[in-house]
C-alpha cells in the first residue's frame, strides 16, 4: 500500500479505499486475513483507532468479518460486491462525462477500440 496520505478525505477513508483496491486487484482474496490493526498502525504511522475505523467500515459493508481472537478476514463474495458497486459508480458518475467527451470529439467505436488495443493503451508520449 502507498504510504502517502492526502487532505482530500479522512485517512481512515483513504485506508479503506486502499484495502478495497487490494481486493479488487486480487491481492487480497476471499478468506484472506487483513493485516492486524497494530501492524498497519505501526507500519504507516497511524493511530490504531484510525485503522480500526477503516476496518470497521469494511465490516459494516459486509466485506470483512471479525473472527474473535483471530482478526478480520475477507468475506466470500466481497470482490463481487465491490465490482458491482464500482461498476454502478462508474456508470453513474464517470461515464456521462466520458461519453460527452467522446461525442464532442466525434470519436468512433473503431477509433476507441484501436486506441485501447494499442501497446501504450492509446496514450500519447510527450
Amino acid at each position: 500500500m502507498d504510504r502517502e496520505w492526502n487532505d482530500s478525505q479522512p485517512i481512515y477513508r483513504q485506508l479503506r479505499d486502499r484495502v478495497v483496491a487490494l481486493i479488487l486487484d486480487g491481492v487480497l482474496n476471499e478468506g484472506d486475513p487483513l493485516p492486524s490493526v497494530r501492524n498497519v498502525a505501526a507500519e504507516y504511522r497511524l493511530n490504531p483507532i484510525t485503522v480500526l475505523k477503516a476496518y470497521q467500515g469494511l465490516a459494516d459493508e459486509e466485506l470483512v468479518e471479525t473472527r474473535r481472537g483471530r482478526g478480520m478476514f475477507i468475506n466470500a463474495g466481497a470482490r463481487d460486491l465491490l465490482l458491482q458497486a464500482e461498476r454502478e459508480k462508474f456508470l453513474a458518475e464517470h461515464w456521462p462525462r466520458v461519453h460527452a467527451t467522446i461525442r464532442r470529439l466525434g470519436l468512433t467505436p473503431d477509433e476507441l477500440l484501436k486506441a485501447a488495443e494499442a501497446p501504450d493503451g492509446g496514450e500519447e508520449k510527450r
